[in-house]
């Protein structure tokens, strides 16, 4: 029973961000956007495209609204993304649009895999929705306040059927210890860009029980409930095309086969121009499973193209 009312909450959390991001969308439909995208932003100020497709850092998402579309406008990306450590490899990739700065809509997919027995053939596809909404403050353009910018947002993820392990009769995340193949992770984001500095700071509070970012389901044998995580970002423009930062994000420890650990990566962004973006990272992602006790340590490289 307290599954299921769990699970009737996390639907009616999610529906109520959807109608929150769908209201904003209908309050812009009947406002004067510019037919063509103005590009107003400044550049890197859209952030990139953050692993489970948000717009934000490589590991968090942002308050920030993807894309350089102005109050007036609308802006929107592509983005191909992979991680690879010593035994693992992430591949994720998907579209964003941002309409007037102040809602967020991304589709993404997630895929990975594994080059290590005895799960060299592991293979875990993961599809993300992702909703985020503006709801305060100005991260850019009011420096003189003391109020970040604040946005809330949902990333709704449904597992495909676990690969590679049929021979041992795994084919879902449940015969894992995983509660549920689907599930929503909840966040609130405060973003502050400070120019006399050229630094911008970021932290979110996200409610999950994703395992590994949901790749192994949500729940499990040693936690099922929803639990305040918290990432941060720190960001240094060394110049306006160039930015050097930081990122943490803590993660939940749900099953008794994961001993999930928290992440953390030193990025460097290149913008050379508002229609491209190249990410390069060192990253360190943890355990993964207790069949490879390793700790994952590895390289990160995405590519972002929009406007």
């Amino acid at each position: 029973m307290k599954t299921e009312q769990s699970m009737q909450n996390s639907k009616k959390s999610a529906q109520f961000i959807l109608l929150a991001g769908l209201s904003a969308l209908c309050q812009i439909a009947s406002a004067q956007v510019s037919a063509m995208p103005d590009m107003g932003k400044l550049t890197a100020t859209g952030g990139v495209s953050q692993v489970e497709g948000a717009g934000g850092g490589g590991l968090t998402p942002w308050a920030l609204i993807t894309g350089y579309g102005s109050r007036d406008s609308y802006g929107g990306n592509a983005h191909y993304t992979q991680i690879n450590t010593q035994d693992y490899t992430l591949k994720t990739y998907g579209v964003a649009v941002g309409i007037m700065d102040t809602v967020e809509f991304s589709l993404a997919k997630q895929e990975f895999s594994g080059s290590l027995a005895p799960l060299d053939s592991l293979k875990l596809k993961q599809d993300i929705l992702g909703v985020k909404v503006r709801v305060a403050g100005e991260a850019v353009y009011d420096q003189t306040g003391w109020l970040p910018q604040i946005a809330v947002g949902a990333l709704i993820k449904r597992d495909d059927a676990v690969g590679g392990l049929g021979a041992l009769g795994v084919t879902s995340v449940k015969q894992l210890g995983a509660k549920s193949e689907n599930g929503v992770d909840y966040y609130v984001s405060a973003t502050k860009l400070y120019l006399a500095q050229s630094l911008l700071l970021n932290a979110t509070v996200r409610l999950s029980k994703a395992n590994q970012m949901g790749l192994l389901g949500f729940g499990g044998d040693k936690n099922d409930k929803y639990e305040p995580l918290l990432e941060a970002s720190a960001a240094y423009l060394i110049n306006r095309k160039l930015v050097l930062g930081a990122e943490y994000r803590m993660k939940p420890r749900n099953l008794g086969v994961d001993n999930e650990k928290d992440n953390y990566d030193v990025f460097l962004a290149y913008f050379p121009t508002k229609n491209l973006s190249v990410t390069a990272a060192y990253v360190n992602l943890g355990d993964i499973t207790i069949f490879n006790p390793t700790k994952q340590r590895g390289w990160y490289l995405s590519l972002q193209t929009g406007f």
